[in-house]
């Protein structure tokens, strides 16, 4: 069986987990701190916490800047149900929006549309790894300053609506010459098993606000609340007599450790390698099926962008969802796993009972119903391509010919 995303664990990766086991500091410690610094330039942001998931990482940032009941968040439908927990977690209301024709991203005029003077965050998700147009959704955000309404002194400092990325695919994506990380306000990262950068769970806060904000005091700020607001971490206490320490907020508990940020090291190091080899298995499959009349190839590399083909997103035209669901049956039965990426969240019964209804998101809904996510990782040699591309076509013509 081809699987569809297993992590790339070898002998580098046991090497550096069985040294930090070794070193006698195995929670947040010397290689968190190593693995944030690594990552803030990679990026071009200005700090990195790392935490021990996106999801963590992004409630407590969307709390830290005082999101709350009567607020609203932007999100696109056709995301993970993480993006939509976050903010109704805060008692936020999540504002979902259809996506665009062209790619899989949020749609820049629904944006505009949704934008009331409620609205405090924009939630932009780079879905498969391929940027959304950040420079147009902050001068969406910039048109609606006169209407925007700061209910904390960060949000009044900022003075608009904050663009939060949800680049939970995007990690090494470039957009306008930038890579993901410092092409919105804050962007979080995932690290969870299937990503591209993996630390087996976890994730990283890249904060690049504007000129005025203080980033060293960002990052002091937020450590100290993803740490229970306790003003040392461990490593600090162990130095001599400093074993005492205040809790200054009622914070949270959700940083890395060393044993993760272990793997990270050795994933971001040799992370070049990664993306290469992605970007070769996307163009086979563009290859593939670039002459079959019935595929829609995903984008992935464009004038402004380049994905950090993190999923390949295939779809199928003008077949239904019943059609959709066979064909993947049919490549199962070939020994090759797939996938798909994603169920817009109307469809799920914890949004159907807030009252989302899919009949207003035609766009998600219609791509959601063609589209088969194929396997892509750096292990995946060129003959289990093939297999790959051969199960997906003779699947789909299969299906295309009753």
């Amino acid at each position: 069986m081809i699987p569809f995303s297993p992590p790339r664990i070898d002998q580098k990766v046991l090497d550096e987990v069985n040294a930090a086991l070794l070193s006698g500091w195995i929670t947040t410690g010397p290689r968190t701190k190593l693995f944030e610094k690594k990552i803030t330039e990679y990026c071009g942001c200005k700090t990195t916490v790392a935490v021990n998931s996106w999801t963590m990482g992004m409630e407590v940032f969307l709390r830290w800047w005082g999101i709350g009941p009567g607020d609203e968040v932007i999100i696109p439908v056709y995301t993970y149900c993480a993006s939509a927990n976050v903010v109704l977690h805060t008692g936020a209301k999540a504002v979902m929006v259809d996506i665009s024709e062209d790619d899989f991203n949020i749609a820049l005029d629904k944006i505009e549309n949704a934008i009331t003077s409620k609205t405090k965050v924009i939630m932009p998700v780079d879905v498969s790894g391929y940027p959304c147009d950040y420079d147009e959704i902050f001068a969406i955000a910039k048109k609606h300053q006169q209407s925007f309404n700061p209910s904390n002194d960060k949000q009044k400092q900022l003075g608009r609506i904050l663009i939060a990325s949800d680049a939970a695919h995007s990690f090494g994506a470039e957009y306008q010459g930038k890579r993901s990380g410092s092409l919105a306000d804050i962007t979080c990262f995932s690290f969870h098993a299937v990503k591209n950068l993996t630390t087996a769970e976890g994730g990283a806060v890249c904060f690049n606000l504007p000129e005025g904000f203080n980033h060293d005091e960002l990052y002091k700020e937020f450590v100290t609340i993803t740490l229970h607001g306790q003003s040392k971490d461990a490593l600090a206490k162990t130095k001599k007599g400093a074993w005492k320490y205040d809790v200054v907020i009622p914070g949270y508990k959700c940083n890395m450790t060393d044993i993760q940020a272990a793997i990270g090291l050795v994933e971001l190091d040799r992370y070049a390698e990664n993306l290469e080899r992605r970007e070769a298995i996307f163009s086979l499959y563009d290859k593939a099926f670039n002459d079959k009349n019935w595929a829609i190839l995903p984008p992935h590399i464009s004038k402004h962008k380049t994905s950090s083909h993190h999923l390949y997103l295939l779809r199928i035209k003008d077949i239904t969802e019943e059609q959709r669901d066979t064909i993947i049956q049919y490549i199962f039965d070939k020994n090759v796993s797939v996938n798909v990426h994603f169920q817009p969240l109307p469809l799920l019964t914890a949004y159907k009972n807030l009252r989302y209804r899919i009949s207003e998101y035609p766009v998600a809904h219609k791509k959601y119903q063609t589209e088969i996510t194929l396997p892509v990782y750096y292990n995946l040699n060129d003959h289990q391509v093939s297999l790959v591309i051969e199960a997906v076509i003779s699947s789909v013509e299969m299906v295309l010919r009753k």
